[in-house]
């Protein structure tokens, strides 16, 4: 584990990036001359210890991208608080967030359009440092140098006149890991970040990141579909579910005693190579994810829930409740005075498909 092990509430060192009661709404055209509000987060609330990685998952849909842009200021909050390093910034202007940016950065999924095709590997690299005005043409050359060859591009020097298409998918990954990591950010949104590179690079763009973090001590918000990874790379893992968390745990926890019938699904859909360690076959999870434009009542899970609870699943919204110091569920299934540690019932399964991305 890479970071301090945080409960899961509350890290228990003090907060780099705190989301408290987040909501975030985007503006959906019906018909030609109007539009309706849309709610892609709901009352979020997550935090980031320092040195610490969040990993959220959940399938496509879910608000797992939305809730790193939003954690970025990339998106505006239609209500709730963003913290960062102790200062409220949900609501400052962007001509006052340039200190935020400089700490704060992201590494996109898709290495082969993030990264423009008309601009050489040096210009790429150094374009945070001439954004924030860093140092001398000479200077940031020479910081990208040093960049390229902590992200292992090696001999840096000639990938600096190279363009983007002469590079392979890793390396490309890789440099927009030094692009992102070149300002010594504290806090960086890593939004599958692995997930269209091969799989023999994979584990060396994790051990990369994790380099980072016990050297510098980053924070990530690691937005991810392979509950593998997010098992050995993150502290914590957030499931979300139509804009919502709806469990938060240390990670091994979550993956090994998951307890929202949503989470225990996605734990039983992770295909199992031993038939040996392969449980007895488990009801199906039937059905595709809600649109965020026609949400049902009550938990929004309860359509396709094997355990849901007429007359209480299908009215009432669930909030996260603490099972214990170190897991969060919302779900009718545990009541405010639950025990830390109730009995799970069998896991259902997703179905053929999986959890999505």
């Amino acid at each position: 584990m890479s970071g301090g092990q945080a409960a899961a509430g509350s890290p228990t060192t003090a907060a780099i990036l705190d989301m408290a009661h987040v909501k975030v709404t985007f503006q959906a055209r019906q018909g030609f001359l109007s539009s309706v509000p849309v709610t892609i987060l709901q009352d979020v609330s997550v935090s980031l210890a320092h040195a610490e990685t969040l990993a959220v998952v959940g399938e496509s849909g879910s608000g797992k991208t939305t809730l790193g842009r939003a954690s970025l200021r990339l998106v505006s909050l239609a209500s709730g608080r963003l913290t960062f390093e102790g200062v409220d910034i949900s609501d400052l202007p962007d001509g006052r967030l340039k200190g935020f940016r400089r700490r704060a950065q992201a590494i996109f999924q898709d290495p082969y359009s993030s990264l423009s095709p008309y601009m050489r590997i040096l210009d790429i690299v150094a374009e945070p440092l001439v954004v924030h005005g860093i140092g001398s043409a000479a200077e940031r050359r020479d910081r990208v140098v040093r960049a390229l060859e902590q992200v292992r591009l090696r001999p840096a020097i000639d990938l600096l006149d190279r363009y983007p298409h002469t590079l392979s998918g890793g390396q490309r990954q890789r440099v927009n890991i030094a692009r992102a990591m070149i300002l010594e950010p504290v806090y960086v949104v890593a939004d599958e970040p692995v997930s269209m590179i091969d799989a023999s690079s994979r584990a060396e763009i994790l051990g990369l990141l994790r380099g980072f973090q016990e050297a510098r001590g980053v924070s990530y918000l690691y937005i991810t579909h392979d509950l593998a990874s997010a098992r050995h790379f993150a502290d914590r893992i957030a499931v979300m579910y139509l804009g919502r968390v709806v469990e938060l745990a240390d990670a091994r926890e979550l993956i090994d005693h998951p307890l929202h019938p949503y989470s225990r699904a996605l734990m039983a859909a992770v295909p199992e190579p031993d038939p040996a360690n392969r449980k007895r076959i488990r009801a199906v999870v039937s059905g595709e994810p809600p649109s965020v434009m026609a949400a049902p009542t009550g938990c929004p899970f309860h359509p396709r829930c094997p355990d849901a609870i007429p007359g209480t699943c299908d009215v009432v919204d669930p909030h996260l409740i603490q099972l214990g110091p170190r897991h969060e569920v919302a779900c009718h299934l545990y009541p405010a005075d639950a025990a830390a540690s109730p009995s799970t019932p069998d896991a259902p399964v997703m179905g053929a498909s999986g959890p999505g991305r």
